[in-house]
């Protein structure tokens, strides 16, 4: 997989595009851009990828997101900084089959969505989300029993982390200061940290699922993970497990949570992201108490846009220097 480019011989031409992580660029941070990129670089910054058509002719890089229509505009371009830590949208053959380097957000996103996580777990082991419901209602005798006899404590549990990327590492961190055991399994060798001592290779996979207390499932989006969590991976859950996502809703097979939750084989569902979005309305999953979620929101954080544009700006001094990027996406991999 290749990591870095040629030193160019020429100034660059570098064409950023507003996104939703990336909705402003400030003075300070177009000087930040213009001055990693080197003298006589030309640095145009539009308000979104479609008003960056007219400038992609000439453009060497890109930061933004890069849809099909864009890249085919851009027949000089050598490079792609993403503004989203899910790839999956520039996964169309002509940009994987490419020599366009892509790199992004891979490893810096993970503590807000952790953050979410964990809101939403607590909802539901201690009844938070009940309790809002009731409003007013909730302080009667008969309700407040019913919340604090089925209220769980996480300390002791175990916490099934299924891909350990950015968002595992802080999830586990997490889970670790509650007092949670952890269990970390990933389809490639990475490092344990955070509280895992070991990540173990997907042959675990099916024990961590059986044994998991919360199962959270934080893996890319590829042909291999697209559904993957169906009805028969419910079914070797704990009916009293909650399955835990904020990272890919597609990775969920939505009539088989359905069915799971209606047949009461697992112990909960907590979501920032759905099969289908947005959710639709008449969708089956609005009406389970024990399913609680939160409408693609958890990749919101006040440092998120700035965070990943100090790793572009440095990516463009190491492009200058000939030395390999940071955050590389395998695009044959899909991450």
């Amino acid at each position: 997989m290749n990591s870095q480019l040629s030193i160019p011989d020429k100034p660059l031409n570098v064409l950023v595009t507003k996104t939703l992580t990336l909705p402003d660029v400030t003075p300070e941070e177009e000087s930040m851009i213009r001055e990693a990129a080197g003298p006589d670089s030309t640095v145009v910054i539009v308000d979104s990828p479609k008003e960056g058509i007219e400038f992609a002719s000439t453009a060497d890089v890109i930061l933004g997101i890069t849809p099909k229509w864009l890249f085919e505009s851009a027949p000089n371009l050598k490079w792609v900084h993403a503004t989203a830590s899910g790839v999956d949208m520039f996964m169309f053959h002509e940009f994987v089959d490419s020599d366009v380097i892509l790199t992004g957000e891979k490893g810096l996103v993970g503590g807000h969505l952790a953050d979410t996580a964990f809101g939403l777990l607590l909802a539901l082991t201690r009844k938070i989300k009940k309790a809002i419901e009731l409003g007013p209602e909730g302080w009667s005798l008969e309700n407040r029993e019913m919340m604090r006899f089925s209220e769980i404590e996480l300390e002791g549990l175990t916490m099934g982390i299924v891909g350990f990327g950015g968002t595992g590492r802080h999830l586990a961190r997490r889970a670790t200061a509650f007092g949670m055991k952890v269990r970390a399994v990933d389809a490639f060798p990475v490092d344990p940290s955070d509280g895992v001592t070991e990540v173990e290779d997907m042959n675990a996979l099916p024990d961590i699922v059986k044994s998991s207390d919360v199962l959270a499932v934080g893996l890319p989006l590829t042909e291999d993970t697209r559904g993957m969590c169906n009805y028969s991976f419910f079914e070797q859950m704990k009916p009293t497990s909650i399955f835990l996502n904020v990272t890919r809703g597609e990775i969920i097979d939505g009539p088989g949570l359905e069915k799971a939750l209606e047949d009461g084989i697992i112990g909960g569902a907590a979501l920032d992201v759905a099969p289908v979005e947005p959710l639709p309305a008449e969708s089956p999953l609005w009406k389970f108490e024990n399913c609680v979620m939160t409408p693609h929101t958890a990749g919101a954080s006040q440092h998120r846009g700035r965070r990943n544009l100090e790793r572009f700006c440095r990516n463009l001094v190491a492009l200058r220097e000939g030395r390999p990027f940071e955050g590389v996406v395998d695009k044959k991999a899909g991450f």
